[in-house]
Formats: C-alpha cells, structure tokens, sequence
C-alpha cells in the first residue's frame, strides 16, 4: 500500500471549476474498524454544485475533499475489520472526501457490489439509487397503479427514479428538457418540457384528478405547485432546493423555508402529506439502523440493475484530474444521467 500515492481534490473555497486544486500526499493507514478503498469511479452530484458555491446546507469548513459517494476495491483493512473485506469491490456513501484516488471509510458503512456490475454502472447508483429507492418505497410508498411526477426526470436522481417507478407499475410523467423527451419515452415515460411547457396546466391535462406523488428537488416558488398537483392521499416529497443554487445569502434559508412549508401542509386540515427527504435523516439517532436500511436499499437497487429494470446512466467519464472539466458538465444542464470521475 506504502507504494502508491494519494491523489485528491480541494475545495479551496467558493471558486470557479478551474478554481480546484489536486493535493498528492500519502495513502492514509486504516485505524480499528476502518478500510482503505482504493477508488474506481466516484461522481458529481448536485451536492458538490451547492458546495463549490458555499450553497450546501451543512458543508464542511473550507478547505476540504468533495466526493459524496464512490466504488473502488478495499485495499488494506484495520484492527476489528470482518476478515476478508481485503480484495472487494465496494460502494460507500460518504457526503465529503470521494473525490481521491484512495479513501479512508468506516468498515460498518462500505456495501460491496455485485459480480458483474462495473465501478462506473454501481457509481451511478448509490446516492443516487439509495435516495431514488428510499423516496419512492419508504416515504411515497408508490404502488402498481398510481400516477407519479418526477422533476428532473433526465438528471442523476431523476433518471433512476422513473425506471424504479416503472418497475414498481406505476405511471410516470416527468419533467425534463426537450431534448431529452425521446429518451424519457423509451423508459415508459410521459414528457413534460419544463421549459416551454405550463408544467402545472400539462400535468393537469395528463392526470385530471391529480397524481399520487410528486418528486420535487427544485423547491423555490415551485414547491407550490407540486403540493396543488398531488390526488386525495398523495404525498409530496421535497428533496432539494436547486431554485437557489446561484442565490446569495444564507444557504439554510431556503432548507428551512421547505421545511416550513412541509409542516405548515401537514398541521392544517388536509387529505395529502408532504416530507422534505434528505438521506442522512435519522443516522445521528441510531447509526447501526441508519447503516442497515443503506445497505438493505442499496442492494435492492443494484438488484434491479442486474434484472435489468434499472439502467446505469453515465453521462460522461472523466480522469480525477479533468474535474473542473467534469463539474462544468454536471452544471450545464445538457446531460442525462451522472458524470464519473475515476483515478
């Protein structure tokens, strides 16, 4: 392990993508009941978007190492590691510090993939499919039958979430630039151009009576017309605020404005429920409850991969050292699924 060199990302501060910088050190050791994963694809998600800016609720101090998830093979174990972890292909959320050639992570929080699945095919899918998986089966409880809008319907989250949608039997409109439509109806999907389109007047014509949920990660002004659109016992699940990526200000402000509304909607008399979903709930109450829902829903979804009922969106692979390259990407609103980093 000594022989190889540790190569990552900082976030100096708010910057431009240029504005990052790669920092070589040496591989770190792995305490009790730690590993070391050597990575193979790691990400861009939105929350690096907000983090560049200083637009992520609860970031870290600058400087630090973003990277919220990644897949890479275990590389040197700790004291106390189950034996032979050494040697296997593992996914790990992690929120900061993915984007490094090697990462030092909780044994307890690592899930290992499936023979089979590509780095890049299962990086795509643990943020991403762990956030898709849990909205749409522990807090919307979507069945066989209902009608779902999805916002977004083209981007990381998105584009999970409709497939799971369909395999569960639900109908899906989503959300999602034109040039994306002919991709959304190949996976069963009704388009909606946000854009040119009155999203709240098109989804009206589409589900006259409502629809049973909506996923909703743009927040803003628009949150309002998610709640209106949702059936008698539909649920509205909020989880992000990407109106307010390029505000000024405060960054909680608008978390805590969501969260205003959500329990404004379900104190006052009223037939639908709203939630404001955010991946980390519940890990400070209980760590080991939080580590076995992860690993339970992160193995449903890479299940789902292998019976071919979720397809891994890559939407540009890129060299660690290309990152600003990556983000600009990420930011452009021009790609469908996820841009991945590897070493």
């Amino acid at each position: 392990m000594n022989a190889e060199e540790l190569v990552e990302v900082v976030l100096p501060g708010k910057v431009e993508p240029e504005g990052l910088q790669l920092r070589h050190g040496t591989v770190p050791a792995p305490g009790p009941g730690q590993v070391v994963v050597r990575m193979e694809a790691t990400g861009v998600s939105f929350a690096e978007q907000q983090m560049r800016r200083g637009r992520y609720y609860d970031q870290p101090p600058f400087p630090f190492v973003p990277g919220y998830d990644l897949v890479g093979t275990v590389l040197a174990a700790g004291p106390d590691v189950e034996p032979g972890l050494t040697g296997v292909r593992v996914a790990a959320l992690v929120k900061v510090g993915g984007w490094a050639s090697h990462v030092l992570v909780d044994a307890a929080d690592v899930v290992p993939v499936p023979a089979g699945v590509g780095a890049a095919e299962a990086e795509t899918l643990v943020v991403n499919g762990i956030t898709a998986w849990q909205m749409l089966h522990r807090k919307a409880r979507v069945r066989a039958g209902q009608t779902v809008l999805v916002h977004g319907a083209n981007g990381g989250v998105g584009s999970v979430l409709v497939q799971l949608a369909r395999a569960a039997g639900a109908r899906v409109i989503g959300t999602a630039s034109a040039r994306h439509h002919d991709a959304l109806r190949e996976k069963g999907v009704e388009p909606v151009d946000h854009r040119t389109d009155d999203i709240p007047a098109r989804v009206r014509a589409l589900a006259p009576g409502g629809v049973d949920a909506v996923f909703d990660h743009v927040g803003g002004r628009g949150i309002v017309d998610s709640w209106r659109l949702l059936a008698p016992g539909g649920t509205l699940v909020s989880y992000g605020s990407a109106a307010t990526r390029d505000d000024e200000g405060s960054r909680q402000v608008p978390v805590l404005k969501l969260l205003g509304r959500v329990w404004l909607w379900n104190v006052l008399p009223n037939r639908r429920r709203a939630c404001f979903f955010n991946v980390w709930a519940g890990r400070a109450l209980s760590r080991n409850r939080f580590r076995n829902r992860l690993r339970a829903d992160l193995t449903q979804v890479f299940a789902a991969l292998q019976r071919g009922e979720v397809t891994a969106q890559i939407a540009a692979q890129l060299p660690l050292a290309r990152v600003a390259e990556a983000l600009r990407l990420a930011e452009s609103g021009t790609v469908a699924g996820k841009v991945v980093l590897f070493p």
